[in-house]
Order: structure tokens, then sequence, then C-alpha cells
């Protein structure tokens, strides 16, 4: 299966001049999962077997403070091009470099499998290879119509590889024909791998579902408060950030019928069972890495794009999860759980919508030890400003047409070698009409226009003691601030930069909990 190569031409004015040799440079896999919660794997309080993950947090770093931009594009372009969203140009990526076209001009060798959800195709953002869906969600079964293969048109078919059709298991099969290709090559490699899972529709195998038949039996309020306590446990998270409790738009599990109770448990199955699957194929990567000696000098990078989805959009309960005609999803009420301790969840800058997992694992350079978890914040946008210090690489000031932004980013490599870095000044969060920003342990937030809140995160990162009222000053400075990176920076008009409702508070928010799009 051979890669199509730089479809667009690529100019680049910065010149590359790599004080780092080949042999020392080493391979990157990033990995990004989609609508995963900060508590939906096993190193960070789930219940939900994720064997392979958890074995490379053992032997490697997690981060309790990583953030993402709460919404699935946003997150994306953040993560390629090393600034905000709106800054890069959003979907449209105009005055974004992507991290393949900087490592590309680095003799990196460039790969992509998965969900991409932006403009164009990766193969025009500097991937010499690509095979995925360019769809923001798509059928696990049977895929949709937007599947390329290095910018070609690709049916899905029934059976791949000897076994039936599914997304998550089809996306690591063509990740490792891109290695196959790529470890023949006298350089080092970038693998960028989205994983579509666990987004719905929540779709699985019967198999993989029975797995998990009663284990949600008990319900989301045991469910929750048994990850926190995993979390407080095994050190993840200090006892003083209290439980967030449940808001008033979730019932109480002891209040729905038995019939509700089955309903609710049956699709939170699935959705473990995504994860699951998921993780199984981040070991068959790793399998992989270790057979071909290529493990030790290999950074993984495992995230989220936001926060667990709380958007009830199930069309025929009848319909069983394993039938590719279904189509459940799950709602806040288990998305409460995907995301404890925090609140709130995807879309919202509160710390559920914003909060991921993140791990990193680097045999060859990682100087932490093994196991170790750092509470440093860090955001999407750190990763250009990672792999371009990695690499040797040199960030553009052009590429092809597109004049490029300054990058926002700061490599996360000081906390890879165990010291403190210098962290950013601020760092800023918006979708919509959520915003938030963060100085210090200082963070405001606003959630639907709503009022402005105030939070020390050292103390209370849950979010349940504003201190807007007790700090007018700070509010006051901090909204200044934020306002002038919204219509600087990221170049926002209209209701994006409205003043917010001083009347209005986050209960606003439960008229919202569907969601927009993708």
């Amino acid at each position: 299966m051979k890669c199509a190569g730089f479809i667009a031409a690529v100019l680049i004015l910065a010149c590359f001049q790599s004080t780092a040799t080949a042999a020392e440079r080493p391979n990157i896999v990033l990995i990004m999962a989609d609508d995963l919660g900060f508590a939906d794997l096993g190193c960070y309080g789930s219940e939900i077997s994720t064997p392979n993950l958890d074995a490379l947090a053992t032997a490697g770093l997690r981060f309790t403070q990583f953030y993402n931009t709460a919404k699935c594009h946003c997150s994306r372009v953040s993560l390629l091009t090393g600034m905000y969203c709106d800054q890069a140009g959003a979907e449209q990526l105009s005055r974004g470099a992507t991290i393949a076209e900087v490592l590309g001009a680095a003799d990196y060798s460039t790969a992509m499998v998965g969900k991409w959800h932006l403009s164009k195709q990766p193969t025009d953002f500097g991937f010499d290879c690509y095979w995925g869906h360019l769809s923001g969600a798509t059928n696990f079964f049977t895929g949709d119509e937007t599947f390329r293969l290095n910018g070609i048109p690709w049916a899905v078919p029934q059976e791949l590889n000897g076994r039936p059709f599914y997304t998550t298991n089809a996306i690591m099969d063509f990740a490792l024909d891109f290695l196959e290709e790529a470890r023949t090559k006298d350089q080092p490699f970038l693998l960028y791998t989205a994983f579509n899972a666990p987004h719905y529709p929540l779709q699985a195998p019967e198999e993989d579902i029975a797995r998990y038949d009663g284990k949600y039996s008990a319900g989301w309020d045991v469910l929750r408060q048994e990850r926190h306590q995993r979390q407080l446990e095994s050190g993840l998270l200090p006892s003083r950030w209290k439980l967030s409790p449940r808001p008033a738009h979730i019932p109480a599990w002891s209040d729905l019928s038995t019939g509700e109770q089955q309903w609710e448990a049956d699709r939170m199955e699935v959705f473990a069972a995504m994860v699951e699957i998921l993780d199984r194929n981040v070991g068959r990567l790793v399998e992989y890495l270790k057979q071909h000696d290529l493990f030790e000098n290999t950074i993984i990078l495992f995230c989220s794009d936001n926060g667990a989805c709380p958007f009830e959009r199930t069309r025929g309960r009848n319909l069983k999860p394993w039938d590719p005609k279904s189509y459940w999803t799950y709602d806040a009420s288990w998305a409460h759980v995907g995301n404890t301790p925090f609140r709130l969840y995807k879309q919202n800058q509160h710390e559920g919508g914003i909060s991921s997992p993140m791990i990193v694992h680097w045999p060859a350079g990682l100087k932490t030890e093994a196991g170790s978890v750092t509470d440093q914040p860090a955001h999407l946008v750190d990763f250009m400003a990672t792999f371009l210090e990695l690499s040797g690489a040199e960030y553009p000031q052009r590429v092809g047409d597109r004049i490029i932004d300054p990058l926002v980013g700061r490599s996360l490599v000081p906390i890879f070698d165990g010291k403190q870095r210098d962290p950013h000044e601020s760092l800023y969060f918006h979708f919509s009409t959520d915003r938030a920003l963060r100085q210090g342990p200082w963070k405001l937030v606003s959630a639907k226009l709503g009022r402005w809140e105030l939070y020390n995160l050292d103390e209370d990162r849950t979010e349940l003691n504003d201190l807007a009222a007790k700090h007018p000053e700070r509010v006051a400075v901090m909204a200044e601030e934020w306002f002038r990176i919204a219509r600087g920076q990221e170049r926002l008009q209209g209701r994006e930069v409205a003043p917010v409702n001083d009347e209005l508070k986050e209960l606003n928010f439960r008229k919202s909990t569907n969601g927009t799009s993708e």
C-alpha cells in the first residue's frame, strides 16, 4: 500500500537546519480518542478494561491538567497547528501549518489514520499517507461516503483482512500498513492516529458488549463515586478537589423505573466495549513497535479531543447496538460519570469539557520515574512546539499561499525531563458562547454567555466555590484579556464576543444539552 506523497506543493520559507541526527530523533505516534472523558480509562479511575493504555501509563507519565478545546474540530486544529482554532483559520487551516508539513520538511515520514473533520484532506496538508473518514462521525460497521485512501474515495467493504469491517479495527489495520512502509525508509516517522471511538453512534460487536453485561446496573451515582475513589486511592488526584455533585438536569438513578435503568445500563455497556476495543488496537500498535525494535525510541502520546458528550440523539432504541442500522447515544447522565470528578461536558469550557487524560510513553527519552503523574498544566497547542524541539525542525512563516500565524504552544520537553517548565502566562478557551481563561491557578469561565465565574483551581479544580463576587478586580482584568485574545489573535466577531449576561447563571445550560454539531 504505497503512499501518495505530497499532493499539494509545499513552500516553507524557513529553512530546516536539524541539530539532531536521524538516529537521535524519535519516531512520534500521536493518538487522539473521540469524546473520551477524563475518567474513562482504567489508569484515570475507570472500571473499563484498558490494559494496554494502563501499561503505557505505568511505564510512562500521566498528566492531570492537560487541556483540549471541548469540541471535535477545534481540538484537531489545535493539535495539528499549535495554535488556537480560529487563530489558525478554523477548519480551513488558512493561517496554520500542520505538524505533518513541518515534520515532513525535517525529513520525517508522515502518515495519518482515522477521523479528519476539517476541510480538504490530510494529504492536502502534508501527510504522505492517509486512510480514514473526512466526516465528524461515522457508522462503525458500514462507514460513509467520506472514506479516503491517499486522497482517493474508498468504498467500505463488508470484511477487511478476514473479519467483519469495524472502523476502530480498520484504523489500526491501515496504521500498521503505513508503519510497515515507513520502517523501510531511513527516516523517523510521524503517525497521527485519530480514533472515532468512542464517539456516537454507540456500536460494537455483540461479543465485546457481552463482557460488560451487568457492569452498570448499579447506576451512575454509584459508578461516579467508585471512579472518584479510585482516583484518590491511586494518587492521581488530591482529596482537596471535592467530587462535584450530580446536577439538577440528571435524575437520581433510584428515581428511574426498572425499564429505564436497564436501558441506561445497556447503552453504557456499549460505550465501555468501544473503549476496550480502542485499547485493544493500541495494544496491536505497541506489539508492532516492539516486534520491529521501534518501541524504545518512539514517543507515544495519547489524549482525547474533548470531555464526555451529553448529546441525546438516539434513534431506534429497539435496534441492538451490533446492528449496523442502530444509532444509540448516551446523554449527560453517563457523561457526568465520564468526566469524574469535574462539572459539565463536551462544548463547555468548565473542567468537564476541556480536561483530557494524557499519557506519554518514551523509553529512550522520558526522564521521569515510571508511573509518574504531573500536575503541570498543558494544552493541545503544545504538541507542535514539542515536536519542533524533538525533531530539530523549524517553524515556518509561510506554507504555500498560507501566511502562518505565530505559534501559541510551548514545548512539553522540560516536563518529559522531569523539570518544571516555564508555564503559559494565559491559556485561552472558546467554543461558541462558552469561554474561559486560565492564569496560574485562577480560572475565569462562562457558559452560554452566562455570568463570569472565578475559581482557584489549586484549591477547587472541580469548580464548586465561585469567587467572582469576592475578587471583582481579577474578574475584570481576566475578562479584558479574554476579549483581547478573542478579538485579536482569534479574530472573533458577533455573538462569540458578546458581553456576558450578569443575570444569566449556568442553569441555562440545561436548555442546550443536545448541542449544535458533531
